[in-house]
Parts: structure tokens; C-alpha cells; sequence
């Protein structure tokens, strides 16, 4: 694998994987990944991928659905593409209600550039850009961006899940296959958020960082459905 050992990145792509031969969309599916950790993604997935700079799948991803419309096209990125250079795209890409996919994995840190706090960073957590602890009254507090998106109108489907045990690895496949089928029925901007291990950068161990994600990650940022539109109910079941 190219990720670090106990790294979750692995866990949801074999999900992401599953759906897509589950749902038999591997021919039509088109991914786009930004800069980071997610980039690797390409190595995996046996299917149409682009390459978006930095924080700008969601535009990249409107305008391959847009030109593409019988395509599936989905954008996977992480916190710190996605809440950071990259939150004017998915926020205005939600706000327009694009029938695109976002997976969104939140490890609370950049991964790929060597561990800097990220805008999903938690208060007091140690980074090699915050190495005292994450001061809120320095630099803000966490963005919560399920919370953010569930408010506006063009989003249908938004929940936040977590890869940290069995239990709800299962959970996290079921709300992927239900964002993907939300788009299949033309029913607007869907994206699971999920909340994810980062070992080397958090300088834990693989089991320890799995603990951490539950300890210390759910408590701020806890699971569940944020935004489930009426147009989507009947999918979400």
C-alpha cells in the first residue's frame, strides 16, 4: 500500500470499491481527487479518475457531471483540501445542489505534508505547525463542515461516519452507497464525511490512533445524519 501503516485511507477505498461493483456503475463512474493523501486514490480504483489542483474538485466535479450528466462522478478529499483551500467549492457546490458525490475523510491534520494543523485540528491537539496544542483563541476553532453544509438548501444528503471498528465500517458502506444512489435518482449534492486515522502524523499506533478517533475525534465531531432531505428518505432506509 502506498499509506502509512494503519492508515484508514485503505478501509474506504475498498467500500468506496464495493458500492460501485455492488451498484454495477464501475463503466459510467468518474473520480476526481484533489492534492493529498486522497491523490493516491488513482492507484486503487479501476476506474475514470481526474486530477483537480488543490481544494478545486467540486468545480472540477460540476463540470464533468454538468458536460457528462449520465455519468457518476464523485470527488474524494480530505479535511485539509477540502475545509481549507478547498471550502469556497464544495460549499458553493452544495449551495447549487450539484447532483455530484463528495466522500470526505477527516483525519484533523494535512497528511500528506508532514502533519500541520489543519482547519479540522482539534482544540489542544499537538501538530507540527501547532506543537503546543491547537490555542482557539489564536487560531479558531475546528470547522465542523457536515454542521455547515446540512444548512444549505442545495444539499440533500449529509452524514458523518467513522472507519475506527467494524461496526461502523459497515455503517460508513451503507451511507456510500446511499450518496451514490442519491445522485443515481437525480436528487442533488450528497457527501459522507468520515472521520479517519492518521498514525504516523498523530505519532500514535495504529490501534492507539483507532482509540483516538473515538476518544477524542467523535466527541466533537459525532456521527450521524445531518441533513436527510425528504426527495431522499425513502433512499437513506
Amino acid at each position: 500500500m502506498t499509506y502509512c501503516p494503519g492508515c484508514t485511507h485503505g478501509i474506504i477505498h475498498r467500500l468506496i470499491a464495493e458500492v460501485i461493483d455492488e451498484l454495477g456503475i464501475r463503466e459510467r463512474t468518474i473520480g476526481v481527487a484533489p492534492v493529498g493523501c486522497s491523490v493516491f486514490i488513482y492507484n486503487y480504483l479501476d476506474t475514470d479518475f481526474a486530477e483537480a489542483a488543490h481544494g478545486r474538485a467540486p468545480a472540477m466535479a460540476t463540470g464533468i457531471k454538468r458536460v457528462l450528466p449520465d455519468r457518476v462522478v464523485f470527488t474524494y478529499q480530505g479535511d485539509g483540501d477540502l475545509a481549507a483551500i478547498g471550502t469556497a467549492e464544495i460549499i458553493h457546490a452544495a449551495a447549487r445542489g450539484e447532483n455530484i458525490t463528495t466522500i470526505f475523510v477527516n483525519n484533523a491534520i494535512y497528511g500528506m505534508t508532514g502533519g500541520q494543523m489543519a482547519p479540522t485540528t482539534l482544540p489542544g491537539m499537538q501538530t507540527t505547525s501547532s506543537p503546543l496544542g491547537r490555542d482557539v483563541e489564536l487560531q479558531g476553532y475546528p470547522i465542523r463542515m457536515s454542521e455547515v453544509l446540512a444548512q444549505l438548501p442545495g444539499a440533500s444528503y449529509i452524514v458523518r461516519r467513522s472507519v475506527h471498528d467494524p461496526g461502523n465500517i459497515n455503517k460508513t458502506k451503507k451511507a456510500i452507497k446511499t450518496a451514490f444512489q442519491v445522485q443515481l435518482n437525480q436528487a442533488g449534492f450528497s457527501l459522507v464525511e468520515v472521520l479517519s486515522s492518521c498514525p504516523t502524523n498523530w505519532g500514535l499506533t495504529p490501534e492507539a490512533a483507532l482509540k483516538f478517533v473515538k476518544e477524542r475525534m467523535i466527541p466533537y465531531y459525532p456521527l450521524g445524519d445531518y441533513k436527510v432531505a425528504d426527495s431522499v428518505k425513502a433512499i437513506a432506509q
